[in-house]
């Protein structure tokens, strides 16, 4: 052969860095991804310095930012709160003192709110955490110093004052420190520091309060304060965990939701290139097929009248050998090249079935006629196992016959001389019907039978005892069969032969309705019967049975 015309080999070096080059892309993306991590790692780590804590920034913001929506939550209702603490202390202390009290403490929680709404003004990237956290401490202690004056309001007046005034008064002082310490510890559980500045003070003004009065019963609610403020600030740690809890997981929900969104763009994109690569691919297909067909044809044309000697004999008896290997070649390459395109066309999705009724048993009896040639040629033995009784099927008529055209070819190729093919149509549990090709071939191995279902795949006995193929018959047969919305069993056994079976779902199996009427029972007049009598007749007639009947009934 001229070096000319040999095909051209790939080089090993580039097929082997070809091979490597997703390895690489691979390896790359992973680097990337492991520095971007550790640039992440190092800012959020800068930035927890910087802000002297241990929680990440965007932590410390939204906790600040539940305490201020907390706060401009109340805005009404608080100061609500403390004029009925304000006119509820008149009992004992004077109104002017009341009254000095609720302007400073409404002041005071003025001051609060508008810090809070400045606050959530300013957008989050322009917020110092650290700084707005120091305003809001310095704004609750004033909070907490204007709560702590209500300890102190009447003081003077209840020292002469009878004892159950002085009982009355402070057990008040006692139950408004419960509610203040529970309110405060809703609102700003989440930050440690304005807690403590916003109840720490009242604490002390009320405990110092109860021991100024030198008794064991007010000794004890003193002692009860303290308590009860400590467990207070043990509950507000949980709340501060709790809430610590929610917003790792909703950060954790973010980056899934993050993550999930960048995987659909790429699977998205992904898609898109396979939707854009397939319609090449079809593209290319449908204009090569036109390329290739048209000297393909040629060439067939030619060999063929050569062999034949249609126009003289040839010389020399290799050149006939020669034109009959061309005439072979070139029908094995027009029929590779109209299976793939088949192929092609199913998987596009551009394959429409013309559906008719008809017989499995006539495809299997028309498919043998056109393979018996063949068959004998080989010396192997067609039998024929199909039920004349079986009703139509609702199928295209093309597909079908070449889904058995390509069982009964692989069942050729696969089965040695002397062998045997076995064609069965027959009813399945369901209503269905299977047309199935059984052979006494090699066999094809269990771990190997979902890859001969694959475009292009073939099993290694088959490579080694078969004729040449390109592995596309049974993966035609297989995207075929579904689109009617059937199946393909496949079973096999080494060195006892192969049976491939295609099932039809019972909705395509057409059968016969049962009459409307019984027979016999018809209300319209058939063909050749004597004509109804008229109406009147046909009472009067009535009538005479009946009469008849009557006197015939016994007594």
């Amino acid at each position: 052969m001229d070096r000319s015309l040999r095909p051209l080999e790939p080089c090993p070096a580039t097929t082997m860095s070809m091979s490597a080059i997703p390895e690489e892309v691979t390896r790359r993306r992973s680097r990337h991804d492991a520095r971007v991590r550790a640039a992440n790692d190092l800012k959020e780590t800068r930035a927890r310095l910087a802000a002297g804590t241990s929680l990440k920034p965007e932590f410390e913001y939204e906790l600040l930012t539940m305490f201020v929506r907390n706060e401009l939550g109340a805005a009404v209702t608080m100061p609500a709160l403390y004029a009925l603490f304000a006119l509820a202390c008149m009992f004992w202390a004077p109104t002017v003192d009341a009254i000095v009290w609720l302007i400073i403490v409404i002041g005071a929680k003025v001051i609060l709110l508008d810090q809070g709404r400045r606050f959530l003004m300013l957008p989050p990237a322009q917020v110092n955490v650290g700084a707005w956290k120091h305003r809001f401490v310095l704004a609750e202690l004033f909070n907490g110093f204007a709560f702590a004056c209500f300890a102190l309001v009447g003081v003077r007046e209840t020292l002469g004052a009878p004892t159950e005034m002085i009982f009355s008064s402070h057990v008040f002082i006692f139950a408004t420190l419960i509610v203040v310490l529970a309110i405060r510890t809703m609102f700003a559980a989440t930050i440690p520091a304005i807690l403590y500045a916003g109840t720490v003070p009242m604490t002390i003004a009320v405990v110092a309060r109860l021991l100024l009065l030198d008794n064991s019963f007010y000794f004890a609610l003193a002692t009860m304060a303290v308590g009860i403020h400590l467990y207070f600030l043990f509950l507000a740690r949980g709340l501060r965990s709790t809430a610590l809890a929610m917003l790792e997981y909703r950060t954790e929900k973010d980056a899934l939701i993050a993550e999930l969104e960048e995987q659909k763009s790429v699977s998205d994109e992904a898609r898109r290139r396979a939707e854009a690569a397939n319609s090449a691919k079809s593209r290319f297909l449908a204009t090569m097929s036109h390329e290739l067909r048209t000297p393909l044809n040629a060439i067939l044309g030619f060999s063929e009248v050569m062999k034949a000697e249609m126009f003289g004999p040839l010389d020399n008896p290799k050149y006939q050998e020669y034109a009959g290997n061309i005439l072979e070649s070139g029908r094995h390459l027009l029929h590779l090249i109209n299976e793939i395109l088949d192929l092609t066309r199913i998987e596009s999705g551009r394959y429409e079935l013309h559906e008719e009724p008809l017989r499995l048993a006539d495809v299997t009896d028309e498919c043998h006629r056109l393979l018996k040639l063949r068959a004998d040629g080989k010396g192997i033995e067609v039998v024929e196992e199909c039920n004349p009784d079986l009703p139509v099927v609702w199928a295209d008529q093309r597909a079908m016959r070449q889904i058995c055209l390509n069982l009964m070819s692989n069942a050729l190729k696969f089965t040695p001389k002397g062998g045997r093919i076995t064609l069965s149509v027959g009813p399945m549990p369901d209503g269905g019907q299977y047309l199935a090709v059984r052979d006494t071939g090699p066999g094809i191995p269990e771990d190997e039978i979902p890859k001969v279902l694959q475009a292009f795949g073939q099993g290694t006995l088959a490579q080694q005892t078969a004729e040449g193929g390109a592995g596309l018959g049974l993966a035609i047969v297989q995207n075929l069969i579904e689109l009617h919305g059937g199946s393909l069993v496949l079973n096999s056994e080494l060195r006892k032969g192969t049976e491939a079976k295609v099932i039809l779902p019972g909705y395509r199996v057409l059968r016969a309705m049962a009459p409307l009427q019984p027979l016999g029972h018809e209300t319209h007049r058939l063909k050749g019967a004597a004509p109804r009598p008229p109406r009147p007749a046909r009472l009067r007639a009535k009538k005479s049975l009946a009469g008849n009947g009557d006197s015939a009934a016994p007594n």
